[in-house]
């Protein structure tokens, strides 16, 4: 009988670590002990703050990334100005933020790490060319910034970090800005 929960057990956690790192926050962590008795604990959920960087930091690096591929790709001048006024002020808000979240107690490290949505569109950009590219690289710059925007305001009015909250607030305007160039693109 010890076997066969043991058994369970391990393909229980193996079906745990299966699960998509999107919700690994939200797993339970499972522990056998030595007399086969089972712990669950919730694992820890990323904090509110932390969500707020990392959201900041992918979108740095979406508008840096897609911005770059710009210069490389498109025939337009319009595009290519943007592109290179997105690589410097996306570039500046990276800084910022890197410096700012290292000054807290505890520091908190930003995950540049894209999401699944913004590595799809990378990719599809990657893929475009002429005047598909333009056409899909101000439509992903539109839809990047208006997110972006959404984020910063609701970090503004709702975030726990005086630091963070400051750096959201100060961005709005430059973000809604460059929202409004973007949709100049089309």
């Amino acid at each position: 009988m010890r076997k066969t929960t043991l058994l369970i057990l391990s393909a229980s956690a193996i079906a745990l670590v299966g699960c998509s790192k999107k919700h690994e926050a939200e797993a339970p962590a499972v522990t056998v002990d030595v007399n086969n008795e089972v712990t669950t604990t919730a694992a820890p959920a990323v904090s509110p703050d932390q969500t707020f960087a990392n959201t900041a930091a992918a979108s740095d690096a979406f508008e840096i990334g897609t911005s770059k591929l710009a210069l490389e790709k498109s025939s337009s001048s319009a595009i290519k100005a943007f592109a290179t006024q997105m690589i410097k002020a996306h570039s500046e808000s990276t800084a910022k933020l890197t410096t700012t979240s290292a000054t807290l107690a505890p520091a908190i490290v930003p995950d540049a790490t894209l999401s699944a949505e913004q590595q799809s569109v990378m990719d599809s950009l990657t893929a475009a060319t002429g005047k598909d590219f333009d056409s899909a690289y101000a439509a992903a710059q539109v839809d990047a910034h208006q997110k972006a925007l959404d984020a910063l305001k609701a970090y503004a009015a709702d975030g726990a970090v005086p630091a963070f909250k400051d750096i959201a607030t100060g961005l709005v305007p430059k973000v809604t800005a460059h929202l409004n160039m973007a949709k100049g693109l089309k």
